[in-house]
Order: C-alpha cells, then sequence, then structure tokens
C-alpha cells in the first residue's frame, strides 16, 4: 500500500483527543498533511524510525521533561495563542490534525498520551517540536533544505 491509501485510516487512535477538541481541531488531508510535512519533517534526516537527526538544524531550546507541562511551556514561549499548530504523529495510519497553540498547551497531556513520538509544526514560526516519549522535548528550525524526505513514520 502507498502512503496514500494508508495516511488517516485509523482515526479512532486519537479518539480522545478528538473527543476532546470536538470541532476546534481540523483532521488534515493527505496533500494537506504533506505539505506542511515537506516544511518541516521532511527537512530532516532520520535518526532510527522514527527520530529526527538534529544535525544542521538550529536547536532553539531541549527541554529533560516529557509529559504535558513541558510542552505547554514550550509552547507559551515560542507560539502565540492563536498561532496554528499542527500535530504529526509516527504513524501516517493516524491523521496529522491542525488546532491553536492555546488547545494543543491545554490538551498537551492527553495528545502526548495518544502516541510515543509525536512532532509539532508551529506555522507562523516555522519552529518544530519534537516529542520522544522518556526523551523529552527538543524545539528548533527544520534546515532550509533537507535530505528531500523521511516518508516513512515521520513523514
Amino acid at each position: 500500500m502507498s502512503a496514500r491509501e494508508v495516511y488517516g485510516t485509523h482515526p479512532e487512535y486519537i479518539a480522545e483527543v478528538l473527543g476532546l477538541l470536538g470541532e476546534d481541531v481540523l483532521l488534515l488531508s493527505y496533500e494537506e498533511q504533506r505539505r506542511f510535512a515537506s516544511m518541516s519533517l521532511n527537512r530532516f534526516g532520520a535518526v532510527g524510525s522514527a527520530r529526527l537527526d538534529w544535525r544542521g538544524a538550529e536547536v532553539v531550546e531541549r527541554r529533560e521533561g516529557f509529559d504535558g507541562e513541558a510542552l505547554a511551556s514550550l509552547l507559551g514561549v515560542h507560539a502565540g495563542p492563536d498561532e496554528l499548530v499542527v500535530v504529526f504523529w509516527d504513524n501516517l495510519a493516524v491523521p496529522s490534525i491542525a488546532l491553536p497553540a492555546s488547545l494543543v498547551a491545554r490538551h498537551a497531556e492527553a495528545i502526548l498520551g495518544e502516541g510515543y513520538a509525536c512532532w509539532f509544526l508551529l506555522t507562523d514560526s516555522g519552529m518544530l517540536i519534537e516529542f520522544q516519549d522518556g526523551e523529552g522535548l527538543t524545539a528548533g528550525r527544520p534546515p532550509a533544505d533537507g535530505p528531500g524526505g523521511t516518508d516513512g513514520a515521520t513523514g
């Protein structure tokens, strides 16, 4: 199966988050997800199957915390409350979502509870936040151009 055929086929994996956010969340189409990924995730190389290689990127901040409080704090520093945030999951079968930063911060614990790895693109600033369960959060700007795609789990 192609990435297009698999993409978004299992929104039930994030049912708790979708239920919390209701009409305030936008499920991205495959084309929308690819466009946002091309500005962020696809500019990184991969380390393993679902970790970004931050070499060559501008790392702005690293946090040892890997819970909702740490994510909400990062968003408070780096995102405007109405800034659109795209959430990418580590599985293309789960549709990416877009919502205001204030809602991501408010529901950060539930969002992080949906998987072991996810990424948050702050669309106004272009900053990307990587979450790896048990390893903290990394915030930074993607390289100006990258390896051209990580079309697996992260992209």
